[in-house]
């Protein structure tokens, strides 16, 4: 059996998309699951939040994107989360223009993942806050995708632009992609706001809506400063507990 691999994208920013990418690995990882994490952002903060320093790495995603490194020699560990992670630095800043000219630019990492994706159960893209190559190598090399999405007026504007992408890349790229699921992040149930985003969000997604609602939480939010997820950091905390219920339904869906 293959991995299930997800891109894990929205192009707005601050919805959480490295919170999940790092707690949902760390989750389904104790789930017994065997967990790839890929992180795809120059920012690298999947990378840092994973406990691995990304001043001190020498090979990196932007190697193996170039085709300079084998996918064997960018794998890293994460001993805090208890996955394996193809590290991130600010160099993959450069990814983009260097890689417009070379052929097959779109599946680079597609054609990277093939070569490990029968040694994991899930593969999770972490994909920049763009639409941009490095978001489309993620939707190149994914089955499906996760959206993290606040429940906010601006959060559905931004929506229909990457339904739009993601419709692009199945007509011209990848013609399984599938959406996988929308997931409620920094949700607080006492915003009137909040509510109705999310009555509309069940109205127009139904099943696609998963039931899990990540709540706003401290712990999440200071856990990545500390290079742990969440239930690393803090167990009890609502942010872990929320995570390891997002994984329990994300295994309940595949039937493992």
């Amino acid at each position: 059996m293959s991995a299930r691999i997800l891109a894990i994208t929205n192009q707005k920013g601050g919805v959480g998309k490295t919170t999940t990418s790092v707690n949902l690995g760390a989750s389904l990882a104790a789930a017994k699951q065997r967990v790839l994490v890929v992180d795809l952002d120059p920012q690298a903060n999947a990378t840092m939040g994973s406990g691995i320093d990304k001043k001190k790495l020498r090979s990196t995603i932007y190697h193996l994107l170039l085709g300079q490194k084998r996918i064997d020699e960018v794998l890293v560990r994460s001993e805090t989360a208890q996955y394996d992670m193809l590290p991130a630095n600010r160099d993959l800043a450069g990814a983009e223009i260097e890689l417009v000219e070379e052929t097959g630019r779109e599946t680079r990492l597609k054609d990277a993942l093939d070569s490990v994706a029968q040694n994991y159960d899930y593969i999770l893209i972490d994909c920049p806050p763009a639409l941009n190559l490095l978001t489309v190598n993620g939707l190149c090399a994914a089955h499906a995708v996760m959206i993290p999405m606040q429940c906010e007026y601006y959060a559905l504007e931004g929506l229909s632009d990457l339904i739009n992408t993601i419709k692009r890349v199945r007509a011209n790229l990848n013609s399984n992609l599938q959406i996988e699921g929308l997931l409620r992040t920094m949700f607080d149930p006492r915003n009137t706001l909040a509510q109705q985003v999310s009555d509309q969000l069940q109205n127009h997604f139904g099943d696609k809506l998963y039931r899990t609602v990540i709540p706003r939480n401290v712990r999440l939010a200071e856990a990545p400063s500390y290079g742990l997820p969440a239930m690393v950091h803090d167990k009890s905390s609502k942010g872990a507990a929320a995570y390891l219920t997002l994984a329990g339904e994300l295994l309940n869906r595949h039937g493992a």
